[in-house]
């Protein structure tokens, strides 16, 4: 299912929705600020994983934090989805990236619902809803429209909305992203992988799992009347300066009847959670030519994983995204994926 979807198209169809898009640049998640740091698994996780990050030993990390936009012109204060792109570090051409957003699920279960979505959700100046027709909308069991921020000259929520009203399991992604604000900080957010991924024990039992990380400082947006353009690249480096901040890296582990295939429903609450570490991120580079290589030239890939963790082959949006990522990384010249050949951007 979407086997046959030219990467491409996704990447050109992706990039119609910010008319200010800048060639050799992303086509989501264009500003962005990279940190470093480590990770330390925690004393259970070597027992539901075998993946080489899980051992106990302290893994160095890099992770790239952004914003979701694919409008090169950066505002912190809109109403985004936020992103934290992590690396762990194996040395050689050997590492490990997890991707995640604040957003809890996706937007789509299948590769040509994505392009269906995306097509759909082209940029309109930003206009609000009176109260009158919000309420029309849920007595028509229909979402409304979010008013804009302060600020906020055009945005993608009334395509994505109509999208939304006319297929059910669009609706919870379209809704959570009109309330889902800015946060304080970066590591102020939970961020969530929303794919699902095959962990592998050393007794050789696999799970499907999903994973999500949790600020140790706690989530906290920002008020909705704050309009500072730019506020979280430079609040992280201050904030590492005094204090790592830190995340715990939770495994969510699927159960039967868990929508393993589609990352547009999340899994129940109630499931299984194995806190799997501890991320500490404690330098944001002032070195100009490092800085704009984590900002800008670093390449992230959900396919690039180690032996103990693998992709879901019953998750076709993870599968798709391998390939995107791949593509998109090639187009704006980014650092080489070991999976394509290349050797690890250390």
């Amino acid at each position: 299912m979407g086997d046959d979807l030219n990467p491409m198209d996704v990447i050109n169809a992706i990039i119609a929705d910010f008319p200010d898009h800048k060639k050799r640049t992303r086509p989501v998640h264009v500003n962005g600020v990279g940190v470093l740091g480590h990770f330390r698994a925690s004393d259970a996780a070597a027992a539901y994983c075998s993946a080489e990050i899980f051992n106990g030993s302290d893994i160095r990390a890099t992770v790239r934090f952004s914003n979701g936009s694919g409008d090169f012109r950066r505002n912190d204060s809109l109403n985004d989805v936020r992103g934290m792109a992590t690396r762990f570090h194996l040395g050689e051409d050997r590492a490990c990236d997890l991707i995640a957003m604040t957003l809890g699920e996706f937007f789509a279960a299948t590769p040509d619902e994505f392009m269906a979505f995306t097509k759909e959700s082209k940029p309109e100046a930003a206009r609000g809803e009176s109260a009158w027709q919000k309420l029309c909308d849920m007595l028509k069991l229909e979402l409304p429209l979010p008013d804009p921020r302060p600020g906020q000259k055009y945005d993608t929520a009334l395509g994505a909305l109509n999208y939304a009203n006319r297929h059910a399991f669009a609706r919870q992604a379209v809704a959570d992203t009109s309330v889902i604000g800015a946060p304080v900080s970066y590591a102020r957010a939970a961020y969530h992988a929303v794919n699902t991924f095959i962990a592998i024990a050393p007794d050789e039992h696999r799970r499907h799992v999903r994973f999500d990380w949790q600020p140790v400082a706690g989530v906290r947006k920002a008020g909705p009347n704050e309009t500072r353009a730019a506020y979280l690249n430079e609040e992280l480096g201050a904030r590492v300066k005094h204090w790592p901040a830190r995340f715990i890296l939770n495994m969510i582990i699927g159960e039967d009847g868990d929508p393993l295939h589609d990352p547009s429903k999340p899994w129940p609450r109630r499931r299984k959670k194995i806190s799997m570490g501890t991320l500490y991120l404690t330098d944001v580079p002032d070195d100009p030519d490092q800085k704009e290589f984590l900002a800008t030239k670093i390449s992230f890939n959900p396919g690039r994983l180690l032996p103990g963790l693998e992709m879901s082959p019953l998750d076709p949006i993870l599968q798709l995204r391998k390939r995107v990522y791949e593509r998109s990384r090639e187009l704006r010249g980014g650092a080489i994926c070991p999976f394509s050949g290349g050797s690890a951007d250390e």
